[in-house]
């Protein structure tokens, strides 16, 4: 009986480590899929910010000759 509840908590185990590695395949697509997107904005931000910074600059710059 002994072993039967060992095999038993053996099996169970396995089929919890199977579950938790496919979650984590799936974990790990999630994040990449979200980290792409949060680069993709950061880009257009800092597009967007860096050429109204330049904007600026260029007017200082002109506005000091």
């Amino acid at each position: 009986m002994h072993k039967e509840v060992i095999g038993s908590m053996k099996i169970r185990f396995q089929k919890l480590l199977r579950r938790m590695r496919k979650q984590s395949g799936q974990s790990l697509v999630e994040y990449a899929l979200i980290l792409a997107l949060i680069s993709v904005v950061a880009i257009l931000v800092l597009r967007g910010v860096g050429t109204n910074v330049n904007l600026k600059l260029s007017a200082v710059n002109e506005n000091l000759k």
